[in-house]
């Protein structure tokens, strides 16, 4: 089954709940992301944004309600082998060079040794490593790292890409290269589901957006429908949901 042709939601979460140490932090969780979709998940810092990702790449359990990619709510290996995934902090192995560190990633998957040396090539290309690639990651800079990083989570060619805070740390050049290759994931039918809180970037390339504070979902909106600046909207939602008056709006 191609990627444009697996059917909608790509994303479904019902009823998400999620207590760490004894606290709730994520309440009753609602979200539905069509196949092909560039979603963005919106919050201040520590608002629950990379809790619920995590939940749903099966990282940390949930404690009530349910999650499922393309249908499946097993997290079976099937499905595991159409996901990327970009986590905000990356242990990444320093001692490597970037070629060989996308090599040991994709070596995770069913991908013959040609195909894959040819992904690499391409993957430094598309995240403008193409001469940093037999440099070791210890040499890399940050944003160098946070590209590398980006590259490793379409290793695979995925159907979805979980992406956590991708324009952290980089420069307004790296910005629009991750912005143009989400572009292009789409464009293939590859849906891609962010946290972020860079708002400029959500009103410029998503289809869909969630704002979530404190734990709890408190808007849920296509870009398109917004009469107002993301910014504006984003603030006034925070105000409006602050100090014990949370609900979805």
């Amino acid at each position: 089954m191609s990627k444009t042709e697996i059917q909608a939601p790509a994303v479904l979460i019902e009823n998400l709940d999620k207590y760490l140490d004894g606290k709730q932090v994520l309440f009753d969780i609602g979200l539905s992301i069509g196949a092909g979709e560039v979603f963005g998940f919106l919050g201040p810092n520590g608002a629950g944004k990379t809790t619920t990702m995590k939940a749903i790449l099966g990282l940390i359990r949930p404690d009530g309600g349910t999650v499922s990619i393309f249908g499946d709510t097993s997290l079976s290996n099937e499905t595991k082998e159409k996901i990327g995934f970009m986590p905000e902090n990356t242990y990444l192995y320093k001692y490597l060079t970037g070629r060989e560190f996308l090599r040991f990633n994709g070596k995770f998957f069913h991908i013959s040794d040609e195909e894959l040396e040819a992904r690499i090539e391409e993957i430094l290309h598309k995240v403008g490593l193409d001469t940093a690639g037999d440099k070791l990651l210890a040499k890399y800079s940050k944003g160098m790292l946070q590209r590398i990083g980006l590259g490793q989570a379409i290793i695979n060619d995925p159907s979805i890409v979980f992406l956590d805070e991708p324009m952290s740390g980089l420069d307004p050049i790296g910005r629009k290269m991750v912005k143009d290759l989400i572009l292009e994931l789409k464009s293939k039918g590859t849906t891609v589901f962010f946290n972020t809180h860079i708002l400029s970037d959500v009103e410029s390339i998503c289809d869909s957006f969630a704002i979530i504070h404190q734990g709890h979902l408190i808007a849920s909106d296509c870009v398109k429908n917004l009469d107002k600046p993301l910014e504006e909207y984003f603030i006034e939602k925070i105000e409006e949901n602050t100090e014990g008056k949370l609900e979805v709006r």
